[in-house]
């Protein structure tokens, strides 16, 4: 599956969880339902995957976690916030280069159409 068509996947999961479930729910029931719609779909889901920060040889472990990865190769970052800000978008960003991963979705819940609170990051290193 290509990263668009997985993207794609991704983002009608989580129109189908925002359907039934809509906004207003904590981020961490969201993640749960999101995960269990994209392994209905037979994808492979980590979740709060732990990212490592090596700054000139000192690694801190565990620093930060993803909230999912996907197939192994898309992050997907969950809000249940008023709006997308910068630093958001930066977050995840500083995920896929930490990772080394070329795309992410940032998924805010707490929108009343969620393909309003859905963004793709790309990371072009």
């Amino acid at each position: 599956m290509k990263d668009s068509s997985l993207s794609g996947n991704v983002i009608g999961a989580a129109i189908e969880v925002h359907r039934i479930i809509g906004p207003g729910l904590l981020e961490s029931a969201c993640q749960e339902c999101l995960v269990h719609e994209l392994r209905l779909r037979g994808l492979s889901v980590e979740c709060e995957v732990p990212i490592c920060v090596d700054y000139q040889g000192l690694v801190l472990g565990h620093a930060y976690r993803a909230d999912l990865l996907v197939e192994g190769r898309l992050i997907v970052e969950l809000k249940t916030v008023e709006q997308i800000n910068p630093v958001h978008k930066a977050q995840l960003l500083t995920y896929l280069r930490l990772l080394k991963k070329p795309l992410g979705l940032l998924i805010n819940f707490n929108t009343a159409v969620l393909k309003d609170g859905a963004c793709r990051v790309v990371n072009n290193v």
